[in-house]
């Protein structure tokens, strides 16, 4: 296996479970040490004990990502462990789907927060960090360019995630930072298993031209491309990663 991330510090939100997880465990598998920025701090101590167990470097801090102090206080240890940070992946989210006219306060404002609060933290802090340029990927998705029924908040922050990343990338290009956002199509996680049934899995995976859903590691790879320097030269990009279902769409 390569080791793409030798020497590299990374954080990652969301990465107790689902997509984040799939994405700190392949950071760490190319010997990166490797932040988890959780709500759920069990489970992220879990992630992090067992990628210990494997020979890897993993912490675990509990916090909430619409909160930027959980940011710069996770980012402020790995930096006093290792002497450095390099990559920051915004990939937390919370989604509650529904009609227009049931949207709450309450909801909207954990969605934004969750979902678009914490790139703003996320970019921010980290480019604060990063003494020797480095690379931030949002997690956004295929629903940015797509409208979706009932699921106009979600569109509207991840569209919002696409506009972050680009106008990070141009403002932090000069400092050799790199901001890239991964836009996944449909994938089974934990998060979104109990809004998925089985009829609602095959119409999607009939309009996928690659027959099939995608896989956490799917995106993983992806967004390992966009953290290391394969991507080297590549800022203010989005990677649609969906089989193709997207453009059959359009």
């Amino acid at each position: 296996m390569t080791q793409r991330f030798a020497g590299k510090v990374a954080l990652v939100t969301g990465g107790a479970q689902g997509i984040g997880r799939a994405i700190v465990q392949a950071i760490a598998d190319e010997g990166g040490s490797v932040g988890i920025l959780d709500r759920a701090e069990d489970k992220a101590a879990e992630v992090a004990a067992a990628i210990v167990a494997q020979g890897g470097r993993a912490h675990a801090y509990g916090g909430n990502v619409a909160d930027r102090d959980s940011f710069s206080s996770a980012i402020a240890d790995l930096k006093q462990r290792y002497g450095r940070f390099d990559i920051m992946v915004n990939n937390a989210i919370w989604v509650r789907y529904g009609p227009i006219a049931d949207i709450t306060p309450e909801a909207l404002q954990r969605m934004v927060g969750t979902g678009f609060n914490s790139i703003v933290w996320g970019i921010q802090t980290a480019a604060e960090a990063m003494d020797d340029g480095g690379s931030i990927v949002n997690i956004a998705s295929a629903a940015a360019f797509i409208g979706m029924p009932q699921g106009m908040v979600y569109c509207g922050v991840k569209a919002g995630a696409l506009g972050l990343s680009r106008a990070a990338a141009a403002e932090l290009g000069p400092r050799g930072i790199r901001v890239n956002s991964v836009c996944p199509g449909s994938i089974p996680t934990e998060g979104v298993g109990i809004n998925v049934d089985a009829e609602k899995v095959r119409l999607r995976i009939a309009k996928t031209p690659m027959g099939r859903l995608g896989t956490v590691q799917d995106i993983a790879r992806a967004a390992c491309f966009f953290a290391s320097d394969d991507s080297r030269f590549v800022t203010g990009e989005s990677m649609l990663v969906d089989g193709g279902a997207t453009q059959s769409f359009i």
